[in-house]
C-alpha cells in the first residue's frame, strides 16, 4: 500500500532551528485570531530541505491559481507574490541565529503536535523553547485576502530532536543554578 504524497507539505531537516516558538498557547497578533506560531531557521546548507520546501510552494501555487487569479484577468507569477521562504542574511543582517539561513514562518489555529526524537508526547513546556533544534511538519497554500496574495506557511506539527543554545537572552533555571558554588547560600 503506497502512502499518499502531499506536494505541498514538507517535513524539515533536524538541523532546522526554532525562534519564536508560540507553540503552547495561541497568541494573537495586531488583534487577528489567535495562533500558534513558530519561526523555522533553516541552514543555507541543508540544500534538500530547501529544495523540497522550493518545490512544496511551487505544488501550492500551481494548487491555488484560482484563488490567486480571484476577480482578476490573470495568475500573478510565481515570483511576483509573496512568499514564505526568506534569506536570513538579508532580512536578518546582524542577527547570528539567521546568518547563513533560510527562514520561514509558519503559524496555525489548532495546536502543533510536539514529540521527542522517540516520537514520544513531550509535555512539559520548558522542553520546547526558542532555540532548540528539530524538525517541523508543514504545508503550503495559497491566500488572497485584501488585495494580498501569496503562498503562506500552515505548522502541523513539530519534533524535538536536540537543546540549542536558547534565543532571545533569556538563560534557562538549570544553566544558571548548574554550579557548586553554594558558600553564600542559607548564609
Amino acid at each position: 500500500m503506497s502512502k499518499f504524497q502531499n506536494p505541498t507539505k514538507v517535513i524539515t531537516g533536524v538541523n532546522t532551528r526554532w525562534s519564536y516558538a508560540n507553540v503552547w498557547q495561541a497568541k494573537s497578533i495586531n488583534g487577528g485570531a489567535p495562533k500558534y506560531s513558530i519561526s523555522l531557521i533553516i541552514p543555507k546548507s541543508d540544500t534538500v530541505t530547501v529544495e523540497k520546501i522550493r518545490a512544496a510552494i511551487k505544488a501550492a501555487y500551481e494548487e491555488g491559481e484560482s484563488k490567486l487569479k480571484g476577480n482578476g484577468k490573470f495568475v500573478p507569477a510565481l515570483d511576483a507574490i509573496k512568499t514564505p521562504l526568506r534569506d536570513g542574511d538579508k532580512e536578518r543582517p546582524g542577527d547570528e541565529a539567521y546568518k547563513g539561513c533560510w527562514f520561514i514562518n509558519a503559524n496555525s489555529a489548532t495546536a502543533p503536535g510536539i514529540v521527542d526524537a522517540d516520537r514520544q508526547p513531550i509535555l512539559d513546556t520548558s522542553e520546547v523553547y526558542s532555540g532548540v533544534y528539530g524538525r517541523a511538519s508543514i504545508n503550503f497554500y495559497a491566500f488572497n485576502s485584501n488585495g494580498n496574495r501569496g503562498i503562506a506557511c500552515g505548522l502541523n506539527n513539530l519534533q524535538k530532536i536536540r537543546d540549542g543554545e536558547p534565543l532571545g537572552g533569556k538563560s534557562r533555571a538549570e544553566d544558571d543554578f548548574d554550579t557548586d558554588d553554594d558558600e553564600d547560600f542559607l548564609n
